[in-house]
């Protein structure tokens, strides 16, 4: 067996490859951007044989690396989740754009949908609310306005990017891990099955969705690198920082603060409705048993910094955004509101719009970035009160993801949640977590409590302020919020 493992990360602005010791180490990592693309306001596309291409060449470059894949004992896949690709079983070619988590195209569909009735049971079979973000009504638009994909007939197959890579490395495997298949909204995750009603209310194909599998285990091989590789690990970005994280106890709570922000609470065995409008999904899947998270998803976060830097052109990168915010002592009254995708938990209002509340003439750019900071410190804060309110309050928060090398948000996070924020020294703890899972795979670890000790060292921050000034910036934050709710 080889001494490393291989991660494919792939995310929603790139795909990157990293090289794992299993003590945890990263030996050499390589990343490429993706293409976003807008056709439309609300609509966000990829091109998925791009998300391939670039995929299988940085990966590529972490075999030579290694010394060839003979070097390889097993590789990891984790990815963004929601986002769904269409493909034709026999050419392997894309039969239409990917369409990205961020699309809200269907929001019409959806708020239909749950004006008719329907929000209950796609609740209680999936955990999940009606919403444009899962994948569900974005396959059944699909179906209905690309006729390619009708016309492909048996041919079609469609999964989210997991299951897309997978195809293209084992050339024809049609698989997709629970975690993923969770994101759909046509799952029932108490049976761990497609379900038939759902594929219906949707539109989706059942003939053309993937067969769901564990998250550990033995999927297949590769030969797309030369010697056979096996594929052993595979989950959503989410859910593997979530075990990078080594949030395997009920009550250990993770977010993730990449394009968006996404806080996960590990709650066992058993599925935990929400009263509060948060999410019920599976955190893993492994041996057959299932292991369940409750989840709070916000839609912008480092995305945030990125409209700053690109849109409008307030800052040259984001790194600068942590000595704009030290540059003021505080807000001065601005408050950032990022609802450019909508709103996601616990608002769930995909017509919300962003906006910058708050301005004079003695408001400077440094207010607007210390703004858009803050504006990842209260929107954990509101779902820190959901969580509260379905029993899941936090202790600790673990974060990683690429805002978090920030340290000034990592200490305002400790301000104004009022609890101690952990952040690991290697902050790509989803890799991490997919390498976790393909060392389970191929067996060099017995169990996930034994993989966890490639998360190795953490930094602490503790709260800092008083409850008056956190009640302060919270009442400013609610009243700028209520501004944006239609």
């Amino acid at each position: 067996m080889g001494e490393y493992l291989l991660v494919i990360d792939e995310g929603t602005t790139s795909t990157r490859a990293m090289l794992f010791r299993p003590d945890g180490a990263c030996m050499a990592s390589e990343a490429a951007p993706l293409t976003q693309s807008y056709p439309r306001p609300g609509w966000v596309e990829h091109d998925a044989a791009e998300i391939w291409r670039k995929s299988l060449r940085v990966a590529g470059a972490m075999v030579a690396q290694a010394g060839g894949p003979e070097r390889i004992a097993a590789i990891g896949i984790t990815n963004q989740r929601e986002t769904v690709v269409f493909w034709d079983r026999e050419t392997g070619e894309p039969l239409a754009p990917a369409i990205v988590w961020q699309d809200r195209r269907t929001a019409d569909i959806c708020r239909d949908l749950a004006e008719n009735g329907h929000e209950g049971i796609v609740q209680e079979r999936t955990g999940l609310l009606l919403d444009p973000y899962f994948s569900g009504s974005k396959i059944g638009w699909a179906m209905r306005e690309w006729p390619q994909l009708t016309q492909a007939g048996d041919r079609l197959a469609v999964g989210t990017v997991e299951s897309w890579l997978v195809w293209k490395l084992t050339e024809g495997l049609h698989l997709t891990d629970a975690t993923n298949a969770s994101r759909t909204a046509l799952m029932d995750v108490r049976s761990g099955g497609w379900d038939p009603e759902l594929c219906d209310l949707f539109g989706a194909p059942r003939g053309a969705l993937p067969d769901i599998i564990d998250c550990a285990g033995q999927f297949g091989t590769t030969r797309a690198f030369g010697p056979p590789i096996p594929i052993c690990g595979l989950a959503g970005d989410q859910q593997a920082a979530s075990i990078g994280q080594a949030c395997l106890r009920p009550g250990e709570t993770k977010a993730t603060f990449g394009t968006g922000a996404f806080i996960l609470t590990h709650t066992g065995a058993q599925l935990l409705p929400s009263d509060h409008r948060l999410l019920s999904t599976i955190a893993w899947r492994i041996g057959g048993e299932t292991a369940y998270a409750l989840e709070g998803s916000v839609f912008v976060a480092g995305s945030l910094v990125q409209w700053l830097r690109d849109g409008l052109k307030l800052i040259d990168s984001a790194p600068e955004t942590e000595a704009l915010a030290r540059e003021v002592p505080d807000n001065g009254g601005v408050y950032l509101v990022p609802a450019l995708s909508g709103l996601g938990a616990p608002h769930w209002r995909p017509e919300a719009r962003a906006a910058i509340s708050g301005l004079t003439f003695s408001a400077t750019r440094a207010h607007v970035a210390r703004a858009a900071l803050e504006a990842q410190s209260y929107q954990a804060h509101d779902l820190k009160r959901a969580f509260a309110s379905d029993g899941q309050d936090w202790r600790t928060l673990r974060i990683d993801g690429g805002m978090v090398a920030n340290d000034w948000m990592a200490q305002d996070l400790a301000d104004m949640l009022g609890v101690t924020v952990e952040r690991p020294r290697f902050a790509e703890t989803t890799a991490l977590g997919a390498a976790m899972l393909a060392g389970l795979g191929c067996g060099l670890f017995a169990s996930l409590e034994e993989a966890s000790a490639m998360r190795g060292d953490v930094e602490r921050f503790e709260p800092r302020i008083g409850e008056d000034e956190r009640a302060a910036r919270l009442a400013g934050w609610a009243e700028a919020v209520r501004k944006v709710l239609p």
